[in-house]
């Protein structure tokens, strides 16, 4: 039978400051650990099964003394904290220099210009909270037909307007403009469309949200899987976060429940090769939003899909599930945390219970993948493969 690696990235989902977290100004954060703490009371029985108790003391959640997965937690080497940087160094791309951020918007000659290429004034140009600023200028974006722009902590280029006021197919064409001009020291990792519709006071985003990253600088793990003639299934945003490079298919989803299911669809078929899904409601709708109870809900949502999901694994099948980087709900920040990440590896002729320590990069996921399915050696990370396999 041939062989699949299953790679669930669970959007944000990290376990505790990284010793660099100072330079982000993310001490404290712990968005697995903090949440329990708030909630006191977080019921994820299945990957406690699995073993994610075991990586880190959560309250309330005793680790398994015979967990079924290996478990560990990764470092990441990358500098920033972003998606893009995340999902990159996850397929083994490792980035020496952080995405350029803008704490103090734009540069008005770039915006000026920008404005010009697209035939419309924006308003906005500022550090905000997606879901605020649309309930602040939203009256006036709908009055005038001027698009929001605004960005975070992260390196994104975040462009929201209503859809009855400014059609989806031309928001999107105004993105793709934002992210051709967007080069040298401008050079975003991402260009976000967020449409959104309602009425002033409850205007709500809809799933109709798109990336627009930039091409990964190297061969990733998805280059070298395809290249081995075998096939690259994609759930969620991860064909935005790879500018479709190294994608053989993908399903768009709308929330984590949709992408769990998208993810099952694929594991009912038989293409060797790679399933990699993000799911992104835990980051996007929750850890963005400081809903810590909302966050852990999602948490459990997901522990309670796992036995669908491990009962749907063939017998030469590799789960990792693990994140990008953090974003601690429960800090004063909305944006991600510079955390470590958590790291479970399961499947049926694989060995359980392995301590996999503190791995160095998160490329050692993608570096085992490769060894795992047979691929050339990627340029970075360390292979645990040996370590974990049967017997």
């Amino acid at each position: 039978m041939a062989k699949r690696a299953i790679l669930l990235v669970m959007d944000s989902v990290g376990i505790g400051e990284m010793p660099d977290s100072w330079e982000y100004s993310d001490q404290g954060s712990n968005t697995l650990v903090n949440i329990a703490k708030a909630v006191k009371g977080l019921r994820i029985p299945n990957l406690v099964r699995l073993g994610i108790g075991n990586i880190i003391d959560i309250p309330n959640t005793p680790p398994n003394f015979n967990p079924v997965a290996n478990y560990g937690k990764m470092a990441q080497m990358s500098k920033g904290k972003d998606t893009t940087t995340g999902h990159w160094e996850l397929a083994g791309i490792i980035m020496n220099k952080a995405f350029p951020t803008f704490p103090s918007g734009f540069p008005q000659e770039f915006i000026r210009s920008f404005e010009r290429r697209i035939g419309r004034e924006i308003i906005g140009n500022e550090v905000a909270s997606g879901t605020e600023i649309i309930q602040r200028l939203g009256p006036e974006h709908v009055r005038t037909g001027k698009p929001i722009v605004y960005t975070s902590a992260d390196s994104v280029f975040q462009i929201a307007a209503h859809e009855e006021v400014v059609p989806l197919e031309d928001l999107l064409n105004i993105c793709k403009i934002a992210r051709e001009m967007l080069v040298g020291n401008l050079r975003v990792s991402r260009v976000i469309a967020r449409p959104f519709l309602g009425q002033a006071g409850d205007y709500q985003r809809t799933a109709n949200r798109h990336d627009f990253s930039i091409e990964p600088t190297e061969k990733t793990l998805l280059d070298y899987v395809i290249k081995k003639n075998q096939v690259v299934l994609a759930v969620g945003k991860i064909n935005d976060i790879f500018a479709g490079r190294g994608i053989s298919e993908y399903s768009s989803t709308k929330g984590n429940m949709d992408g769990i299911a998208k993810t099952l669809e694929y594991l009912h078929r038989d293409d060797p090769g790679l399933i990699i899904t993000n799911l992104v409601d835990f980051d996007m709708i929750y850890g963005h939003r400081n809903n810590v109870q909302g966050y852990a809900q999602a948490l459990e949502e997901f522990d309670a899909r796992l036995p669908e999901i491990l009962a749907t694994l063939k017998s030469e099948d590799m789960l990792i599930i693990t994140a990008d980087h953090g974003c601690d709900p429960t800090t004063v920040s909305t944006d991600h945390s510079r955390e470590y990440v958590p790291l479970l590896v399961y499947g049926h002729q694989l060995k359980c219970g392995m301590d996999l320590g503190i791995r160095k990069t998160f490329a050692d996921v993608g570096a085992t993948i490769a060894d795992y399915l047979g691929l050339d050696p990627l340029r970075h990370g360390k292979s645990f493969y040996k370590d974990i396999k049967g017997d």
